[in-house]
């Protein structure tokens, strides 16, 4: 699955001033009946059933008593979330049939029948299989469940029940099921297709003045269940044989390809049913099916070719032409990980769908690949730069999870940083190989690499792994899709990649992949592999083996600051916290010591030094006269770098005298760090402050990002401070040169730089100087939008500026600016389009606008409940907008939680973007009145950001208090003559 939250290149810069962010959400179920809620308070479900073998008809039974949540824990294995292992699943054959028209309850349904195959491997009357919000919940309606032994002989069934809790139907046999023997369960269901963005669910879009209706799917992590009852854990791997049934004028499509088409009247009405080829053997979270009157471009394939095709609404697909980008890069991709993973595509074909409501960013299913529409779909006249590396990035990501994860899947969710940590490292190879002179390799950096620093150094963080009964629930489950798993992963496996050597690398992974498919594994299974590639040559040399190496960046949280001393020659490492005094209750069996490739480079020499230890010392490392040593050379390896002062005075004069001769990275990595090991009192934040002038002079889009980001920080800390004033002042000074070169070299911004960072460096440069005020910028926005407004059919504004010239002209306008951009963000149909306006929203200054935005935001016949998160974030954004949003969201917590909390995996960021300024003893006591207000409530997938919110505070007002008269001082001296 692609990255859910995701902050567009294109606005960036404007992140000094408004964050502005897409946030992948899944809504919980709004539709119950209050009488059905009546019945069903209970944590197991009202109504159970004893089934006749002879007849398969149901009758009432009193369902068993579930203990509360303060009692003992049950040793019933139904109330226990994980499967047991008495039985194994080998086939399922699924009958779908959605109803694209409510029902005369106002309600989409679906009806289901499905028969699950599995082999019995001990001794067992029992049968636990996933079952959620079918039958009961809605209908109360009994499961009609018939269990048949591999002779197809019906056996006798005692009774069967929902657990609601732990989402379980339960099967109990009258007889014990004997081992090696296969038993098939089929059931009968009726379940609601809701536009909750989970399981099988609803999505709608206008064409024209119609509504159509699409019947779509998510099921990862724990949402097969939703849609067919299944043993729903990775590991429980399974062939599939999907049916659907539907209405004309719709079509279908799954997984496979559809082996046949046939026509049944049923009710008086005609219904196609479509029949798709069995699947290979793989997780149920990778199950796919859609209804829809999609269409699409590209080829369907034959027996000697993959086909590929690109499928969406008709007039995005066939008259804009959005789909277009997406179909040149797919097939170079696909190919390119065919060669990359040395294993062929496992499957006849791979579509890509674009669909108008969907919570992640993407979602890897096999053969049938499904993204948000800003994901997948690019129009050169409305899309920008960023818009076009978010598409083939994400088509990247989910292509490299065919193989790694799908093909071979983890055993279990504590190790899902390895499915998407892998991906997204991997998601840059494949988009460099379809964009080859954009570089794109680099931005690895900024946007992981330091990101997920800014995380992993609180006391609050986690390991990348964890033990398996550490993760049970679903929403605990879904809290681990986070940064960490993400980016952090990617940035683990880049660095043993480039220490091992890309060859080597994969050597490996294609070793991994071929010992494993269609199977599942542990992540120790691919150092492993890995291992077996250093053994069989050479030319690399190794410390340790690859698991003694890597278990300490996997199995303990954090990363270490490296401190090189060049005097002396020695060289320390330390668990690098951004409060050093916090308290990190979490155990390590390493003791928070790492075993670190150490890259470097003087005027002389260019090598790698392996730290094992706390302290060593190295001769290479001491340095005389002028010189000066760079350590972690293109950021490859994932720690920060500190120095001695003489170092730093050193590398601060070759940046200010002839900063080229520092490559661009580290560049950007010497700013990253400085700002970081600032806060983390390592050394004087004065000191992190003078990385920042040679930038003046600087025109590449690393440092300057790199730069941005880290004052992003004094903004949130000062704008409501007398600092901002000198702070902004000096901001304006450094970026204006920097403005006035952009400005010569395209004409006035009327033209496009050639490479993507100097697009990036373009858009970075606008919004900064607009921001800070640079006059020449403002008049420029304020134009450009004004001759929008006066000729509203024609926008002429180029898609890379847009968000910059948007936010801009509603900052510095009215109402009437406002109420322009929300008229052309209700008219548009292009996503991208779309969600440039609705950032854009954010940045009025009204408080009574912003306030109706937040109204607006749980509006979903106003903004799709896919954007409610990200909205309410944008308005957080600025200093007026985030006292606004923190009383919205403790007003609303009940409802949001509702909502967001039990599923979304991005729901904590709404508290991270809502609590970043938070600075003061008073706004530190409002946030932990706000946690002891909402016990009862819960904070679901936001738990762990809460808690991280409270550190951060913590940490930003000592920080504050330490620094404040410091950073004014410097600011104010830095505009002196």
């Amino acid at each position: 699955m692609a990255k859910g939250f995701y902050v567009s290149k294109i606005v960036a810069a404007v992140a000094i001033l408004f964050s502005v962010a897409a946030v992948a959400t899944i809504i919980a179920l709004a539709v119950v009946y209050s009488e059905e809620k009546a019945k069903n308070n209970n944590n197991s479900e009202v109504t159970t059933t004893s089934t006749s073998a002879s007849t398969g008809t149901s009758t009432a039974t009193p369902a068993p008593s579930v203990p509360s949540a303060s009692s003992p824990p049950s040793d019933n294995l139904w109330d226990k979330y994980r499967l047991p292992k008495n039985v194994k699943p080998v086939h399922y054959d699924v009958e779908l049939q959605p109803h694209l028209e409510k029902n005369t309850a106002g309600l989409y349904i679906f009806n289901g029948k499905t028969t699950a195959f599995f082999v019995c491997s001990e001794p067992t009357n029992l049968i636990l299989i996933h079952s959620n919000k079918l039958n009961h919940t809605l209908f109360n309606k009994e499961f009609h469940a018939i269990l048949r032994d591999d002779a197809l002989k019906e056996v006798q069934l005692t009774k069967t029940f929902l657990q609601k809790t732990t989402q379980f139907l339960v099967v109990q046999v009258n007889s014990m099921l004997q081992p090696n023997k296969q038993y098939s369960l089929y059931t009968e269901f009726v379940g609601e297709l809701a536009d909750d963005l989970a399981g099988f669910y609803r999505s709608e879009y206008v064409e024209g003045t119609e509504t159509k209706i699409i019947a779509t799917t998510q099921m990862q992590a724990a949402d097969a269940r939703k849609a067919f009852p299944c043993f729903d854990e990775p590991a429980m791997k399974a062939t599939f044989n999907i049916t659907l049934k539907y209405k004309p004028p719709y079509g279908a499509m799954s997984n496979m390809p559809a082996i046949r088409n046939t026509t049944v009247e049923e009710g008086g009405q005609q219904w196609i049913v479509t029949a798709f080829d069995k699947t290979p053997k793989m997780s149920t979270y990778l199950v796919a099916f859609i209804v829809s009157e999609f269409v699409s471009i590209g080829s369907p394939g034959n027996n000697s070719a993959t086909g590929v095709q690109i499928w969406g609404r008709k007039k995005a697909i066939l008259e804009e032409k959005q789909g277009d980008y997406a179909l040149k890069v797919t097939k170079p991709i696909l190919d390119f990980f065919e060669t990359y993973y040395r294993t062929p595509y496992p499957l006849p074909k791979s579509d890509q769908v674009a669909l108008p409501d969907f919570s992640a960013g993407a979602m890897e299913n096999w053969g049938l690949v499904t993204y948000r529409e800003t994901a997948l779909l690019f129009e050169p006249d409305v899309s920008s730069i960023g818009n076009k590396e978010r598409v083939v990035t994400v088509i990247a990501h989910e292509l490299a999870h065919q193989w790694f994860g799908n093909l071979v899947t983890i055993k279990w969710w504590n190790d899902l940083w390895l499915n998407e940590g892998f991906a997204s490292y991997v998601e840059y190879l494949g988009a460099n190989k379809a964009e080859e002179d954009w570089n794109i390799k680099d931005l690895i950096v900024l946007n992981d690499v330091h990101r997920v620093m800014a995380v992993d150094a609180l006391a609050s963080s986690h390991p990348l792994t964890s033990n398996e009964d550490e993760v049970n629930s679903p929403a605990q489950i879904s809290e681990l899709f986070d940064s960490i798993a993400y980016s952090k992963g990617a940035s683990v496996i880049r660095m043993l990649s480039e220490f091992l050597t890309e060859p080597l690398f994969v050597e490996g992974l294609a070793s991994y992949l071929k010992s494993f498919e269609y199977n599942n594994t542990v992540y120790s299974d691919l150092w492993q592999h890995l291992q077996l590639a250093v053994d069989n040559q050479t030319s690399v040399s190794l410390p340790l083996k690859i698991q003694q190496i890597m278990d300490r960046w996997v199995l303990q949280m954090g990363f270490p600051v490296v401190k090189i001393d060049t005097t002396t020659g020695t060289i320390t490492q330390k668990h690098f916290l951004l409060d050093p005094k916090s308290n990190v209750t979490r155990p390590s069996q390493f003791n928070y010591e790492w075993i670190v490739p150490i890259t470097y480079q003087t005027a002389t020499t260019q090598s790698i030094y392996w730290l094992q230890t706390k302290e060593g010392t190295v001769n290479e490392f001491k340095i005389t006269g002028g010189n000066w040593l760079l350590a972690n050379i293109n950021v490859t390896g994932y720690y920060r770098v500190n120095y001695d002062d003489n170092n730093w005075d050193r590398l601060l004069n070759q940046l200010n005298t002839f900063h080229t001769a520092i490559p661009v990275i580290n560049r950007a990595q010497i700013i990253d760090d400085a700002f970081n090991l600032a806060r983390a009192q390592e050394i004087n934040t004065t000191r992190a402050l003078d990385t920042t002038k040679f930038l003046s002079n600087d025109t590449e889009y690393m440092p300057w990002q790199a730069a941005l980001s880290s004052l992003s920080f004094f903004t949130q800390m000062f704008d409501r401070t007398d600092v901002y004033g000198p702070m902004k002042k000096y901001m304006k000074k450094q970026i204006e040169p920097v403005f006035y070169y952009f400005q010569n070299v395209t004409s006035n911004f009327t033209v496009r730089p050639a490479s993507l960072t100097d697009q990036y460096g373009e858009i970075n440069t606008l919004s900064t100087a607009c921001s800070y005020g640079i006059e020449d910028c403002g008049k420029l926005a304020l134009e450009q939008f004004g001759k929008w407004m006066q000729n509203d059919s024609k926008n002429e504004i180029h898609p890379n500026l847009r968000s910059t010239i948007y936010c801009t002209a509603i900052a510095n306008g009215g109402e009437t600016e406002w109420e322009f951009a929300w008229e052309k963000f209700k008219q548009t149909d292009n996503a991208q389009e779309a969600e440039k306006l609705r950032s854009a929203l954010a940045c009025s200054k009204e408080p009574w606008i912003l306030n109706r935005l937040l109204e607006y935001s749980l509006d979903s016949s106003k903004i799709r409940r896919q954007d409610t998160i990200s909205t309410i974030s944008s308005v957080s954004g600025s200093s007026i907008g985030q006292s606004l949003t923190w009383d919205f969201v403790r007003s609303r917590w009940s409802q949001l939680y509702e909502m967001f909390g039990k599923s979304s995996f991005s729901f904590g960021n709404l508290i991270e973007r809502v609590t970043r300024r938070f600075s003061t003893d008073f706004e530190l006591q409002q946030l932990k009145q706000f946690k002891a207000d909402n016990q009862n409530t819960g904070f679901g997938t936001a738990e762990r950001a809460l808690e991280q919110a409270i550190e951060k505070t913590l940490a930003n007002i000592k920080w504050v208090n330490e620094n404040k008269q410091a950073i004014k001082i410097w600011f104010e001296d830095s505009l002196k003559p």
